[in-house]
């Protein structure tokens, strides 16, 4: 017998090579498999969730982009994306991987990259954000620039940028990276959208609710908790598992 087991994995993107840990449930596999991806910069990184969907037979990728926590290179929202569909061909070409059962699901800037990911790549059968923050409404918003203070506020474990940098380049691509966009391109695939009322990082009101109307077969939820559904970890595990069994 194949014991469950915990393994580095490196993704190879941008001429860089990102750190990343993968998590093996017991058994021979090919299993099915999580891409899980973290918001920004990576304080909340869902580990715990990624235990309990190993419990549940899924194998699960967390990793960090260029750029972060002592990754080679810069940090730059259009890296996570590329760096985010790097991991995922990278984790659906693994032996120990069930190539057409791969989901991925991001919390925060996660849940944007998740989305765009899916969208850009049709093999990609399921898709769940989580208090997902929507880059495109934000950088088509009327005051973009109140985003600058929070984001110099977070750089500590990033590189090469600067919160002037990133506001600017969500700016530059808010029309094209609108999430409520994506929803024609989604709409043969199982969308998972998770939300919470007490929220101040990504608004329900601005991030999940509009998605929520554009994504018209999603499975939604919206729990009465904080960014980091910090009191509904178990809620949000029982959340995500029931969905991915479908």
């Amino acid at each position: 017998m194949t014991y469950a087991s915990t393994v580095t994995f490196t993704v190879a993107s941008g001429g860089h090579e990102l750190p990343g840990v993968l998590h093996l449930p017991a058994g021979d596999g090919p299993h099915p498999a999580v891409l899980l991806l973290h918001g920004f910069p990576g304080w909340e990184r869902n580990f715990d969730l990624a235990h309990v969907l190993r419990r549940s037979g899924y194998a699960t990728l967390v990793f960090h982009y260029r750029g972060s926590w002592g990754s080679a290179g810069t940090w730059a929202w259009s890296n996570v994306l590329e760096d985010a569909a790097a991991a995922a061909r990278q984790l659906r070409a693994d032996p120990r991987i069930d190539a057409a059962r791969l989901a991925v699901i991001g919390h925060s800037m996660g849940g944007f990259a998740a989305l765009q990911t899916a969208a850009a790549d049709p093999t990609i059968p399921v898709v769940a954000s989580i208090a997902g923050f929507d880059f495109g409404a934000a950088g088509t918003a009327p005051d973009p620039d109140q985003y600058v203070e929070p984001f110099d506020g977070d750089l500590l474990p990033l590189q090469g940028t600067s919160g002037r940098a990133l506001v600017d380049e969500m700016v530059a691509h808010g029309p094209e990276w609108r999430l409520a966009d994506l929803a024609p391109r989604l709409a043969d695939r199982r969308v998972l959208l998770i939300g919470a009322s007490r929220d101040t990082a990504a608004p329900p009101e601005q991030h999940h609710l509009p998605l929520v109307e554009a994504y018209k077969n999603a499975e939604h939820h919206l729990f009465p908790t904080d960014h980091a559904l910090s009191d509904h970890r178990e809620e949000l595990a029982q959340a995500v598992i029931t969905f991915l069994r479908g």
